[in-house]
């Protein structure tokens, strides 16, 4: 997929499907103009540090909360795409963004991330909106956490940080940022082939039980763990790796900086 220069489509309606779900908020369609664009039916997933991860499809590499990159690995791997779920310092790396950027990448923030979106002419998002990248749907989700009682979520539902459904040729995936097990996730299940959930721990993300009541509800074909400290992976595969099998979901396991191939079936 060869990529021109972006061109800005805004497209404002009363509401907007997310792979099939109605969600009732105003629309963002973000085109961006394509040449000889042919369909891949292979896809690179790469773990990367924290929340980070990396998409490639064709020639097409999506960021999304890329952080504590090694420049000598990433330096040579420009983002066509970075997506960002939130402002939080190991989420949204000014020093990273900054040697993944070239003129024509388009770098997505929640709304709320104004100075970030003036910084990198970015395009700032809300939940419910849903953008094109050449013919990958781009869908915004909601993302928010619960704060024990007597303190404050450091994740407030009302500044509206974003979580990320990709869309390539029919197969999907799933970016849950910081969020917690939210009830919202109702509406993606059976929908998404690819979960990134959080383990925690720290600011107040989903941990063990939450993390599989989340899979339980959303039902992804695959499941990777992302966010997670030393341990917490393994602990979390030992304790509930059987559970989520018996939602007929895999576990991809990857450590940091790991990749695992798709190999899909692309749609007409």
């Amino acid at each position: 997929m060869t990529l021109t220069k972006k061109v800005k489509i805004i497209i404002i309606i009363s509401s907007i499907v997310v792979a099939t779900v109605a969600i009732a908020t105003p629309t963002t369609l973000y085109f961006m103009k394509n040449q000889d664009s042919t369909p891949s039916t292979n896809i690179k997933l790469t773990l990367l540090y924290n929340a980070g991860v990396m998409i490639e499809v064709g020639d097409v590499r999506i960021y999304i909360d890329p952080f504590e990159l090694p420049y000598s690995d990433y330096g040579s791997l420009p983002a066509d795409v970075i997506l960002i779920t939130h402002d939080h310092g190991d989420h949204y790396q000014e020093s990273t963004i900054d040697f993944l950027i070239t003129g024509d990448t388009l770098c997505v923030f929640p709304e709320i991330m104004t100075s970030a979106i003036a910084t990198y002419d970015g395009l700032g998002v809300v939940p419910g909106d849903s953008f094109l990248f050449g013919d990958i749907n781009i869908s915004c989700f909601y993302m928010y956490t619960f704060a024990p009682a007597g303190y404050e979520s450091s994740h407030h539902p009302e500044l509206n940080f974003t979580s990320y459904i990709i869309n390539i040729d029919g197969f999907t995936f799933f970016h849950a940022g910081d969020s917690g097990n939210i009830p919202e996730y109702t509406q993606l299940n059976g929908l998404i082939n690819v979960a990134f959930l959080p383990l925690g721990p720290g600011c107040q993300t989903m941990t063990g039980i939450d993390v599989l009541h989340a899979i339980e509800t959303i039902r992804p074909a695959y499941f990777t763990p992302i966010h997670y400290s030393v341990g917490v992976d393994l602990e979390f595969i030992q304790n509930y790796g059987t559970a989520v099998e018996n939602c007929d979901c895999e576990i991809i396991h990857l450590a940091y900086f790991e990749s695992h191939q798709f190999n899909i079936t692309t749609t007409e």
